[in-house]
């Protein structure tokens, strides 16, 4: 069976607005938390503090991180992923994409280079409907390399005692049998 790699593919990323809502209604729920477990205490002390700097701490990371998701465009090119981000330094070719949470209309990848840098990505399919299903084939299909081919100088690396002698002239055909004709 003869397998192929998916074809090329090019996918903006940005800001997950599904992830901004996740992370919203996660700190909705730390605040509702905090709010109800100090409304049973019977006077506010340094443990309602405690909770009330930890809920803003965590809505503030919450927005910091949300802020700093990478934005840019993820390129499969039949062999390698490669990351190409705002600026110009922001750009890496992976070695491997693996999926980490597939929400169906939202993907978090993880981008690994062979230099060991990583990356974490957010794809929506609201952001490019007509090729969700590319970058979705893209994703999961195996993903095949292609052998390296010995350079076309290869016999100059082999030591001189190995190297074929000088090209005999070839030998003409039995009689009876016709080459087809050239074209």
């Amino acid at each position: 069976m003869n397998r192929h790699n998916a074809p090329p593919v090019v996918y903006p990323i940005g800001r997950s607005r599904f992830l901004g809502w996740l992370l919203t209604g996660g700190w909705l729920v730390g605040l509702g938390t905090a709010l109800l477990w100090s409304g049973t205490s019977e006077s506010p002390d340094w443990r309602t503090a405690l909770a009330a700097l930890s809920v803003l701490g965590a809505g503030s990371a919450a927005v910091s991180a949300w802020r700093c998701m990478p934005a840019g465009q993820l390129t499969w090119d039949g062999q390698v992923w490669h990351w190409q981000g705002a600026g110009a330094q922001d750009a890496l070719t992976g070695q491997e994409l693996r999926v980490a949470a597939d929400l169906q209309h939202s993907l978090l990848m993880h981008l690994q280079s062979s230099e060991g840098a990583g990356l974490w990505l957010w794809a929506e399919k609201k952001v490019l409907p007509g090729r969700w299903l590319d970058l979705r084939r893209a994703v999961y299909s195996p993903h095949r390399r292609t052998p390296t081919l010995p350079p076309h100088d290869f016999l100059a690396s082999e030591p001189a005692s190995l190297r074929p002698g000088p090209l005999a002239a070839p030998s003409p055909l039995p009689a009876g049998v016709a080459c087809p004709p050239q074209r």
